[in-house]
């Protein structure tokens, strides 16, 4: 079978809603190349993430490489896309230079292309994320491993905002909790959840398939199999009582999720929100502000951020 290679070139801040329109006209992956992953790779201080080549990584922004069957007539859905990724603008989101080009891929060099980007990483002090392909071996008693096919959805703990909500997931995680993981993707966060010892875990998402990927990546493992998974538009008819709602989505959806969370979260409950590029931090932190939140919380990696916030105790408010 043969494949149509959709290079994209955008800013840092645009992969993700970028990656997600491809996905939704169709690619059946998605391979991000980001310089700033060969620059900070020697120092990330999780010891060697993968063997990477600077040739491969563009000077000016993130190529993002997506992958179509050729039986799809790619010159009709391009326009499309290309129209979809400049209403991005109307977000506030930079996606200069906004480059497109096409090529055509053997089946057997994508498969290759895959293994090259991926391999082990250490994400936090005790979560671990593994490709699904590969053998892996605990570095120490407490470590969790999160077995992952980064095929067909965002979010495979390499990109800032993941590791932002890995790690707040392993600072908040007591045990026991319920859980709800919004825009779930990948399912990385849900799984997560589970490893770090959660009772309850839903997780819900827009778009189909995010959701059928994130069962795949749940069924990878054995400890996350009784993960709840849905298709939802946010937590829109949502009723179930949660300790955690989590996040990581864009800015400008976290805005009419805020209110949603603070109805689902019990007394003393934590929202937790990644996702959000460092220039929209002041209006995310203002509308928790305003919805009633206390913020417990705020981190930043490159230029993103997450906020750690509190639904307050009932004598409290």
């Amino acid at each position: 079978m043969k494949w149509i290679e959709l290079q994209i070139q955008t800013s840092n801040e645009a992969v993700e809603a970028v990656s997600n329109i491809l996905i939704e006209s169709g690619s059946q992956g998605v391979a991000i190349e980001d310089r700033q992953d060969f620059l900070n790779n020697p120092d990330d201080g999780f010891g060697e993430i993968w063997a990477l080549d600077e040739a491969d990584f563009s000077k000016e922004g993130v190529i993002i490489k997506a992958y179509f069957p050729d039986t799809l007539f790619l010159p009709e859905l391009v326009p499309n896309i290309k129209l979809r990724i400049n209403e991005l603008k109307t977000f506030g989101l930079d996606i200069a230079p906004n480059s497109v080009k096409v090529d055509e891929v053997a089946e057997e060099n994508w498969a290759t292309a895959w293994k090259k980007y991926y391999h082990p990483l250490q994400v936090t002090r005790f979560l671990t994320v593994v490709p699904s392909w590969e053998e892996y071996e605990l570095q120490h008693p407490d470590e969790r491993v999160i077995r992952l096919d980064p095929g067909l959805a965002f979010g495979t703990g390499t990109h800032p905002t993941t590791m932002l909500s890995l790690q707040a997931l392993e600072t908040y995680i007591r045990g026991d909790e319920t859980i709800l993981d919004v825009g779930t993707g990948s399912g990385v966060l849900s799984i997560a959840s589970k490893a770090l010892g959660a009772k309850h875990v839903h997780a819900y998402d827009l778009d189909d398939v995010a959701v059928k990927a994130a069962v795949e990546n749940i069924e990878l493992n054995d400890y996350a199999t009784d993960i709840i998974v849905k298709a939802n538009d946010l937590l829109k008819g949502v009723t179930i009582e949660a300790d955690i709602v989590v996040a990581n989505i864009l800015a400008e959806i976290i805005i009419p999720l805020i209110p949603e969370a603070f109805e689902v979260l019990k007394p003393g409950g934590l929202f937790l929100t990644s996702g959000i590029i460092e220039d929209k931090k002041e209006l995310i932190l203002s509308e928790q502000k305003k919805q009633g939140f206390t913020i417990i919380q705020v981190q930043q990696m490159k230029d993103w951020c997450s906020i750690v916030a509190q639904k307050p105790l009932a004598e409290d408010e």
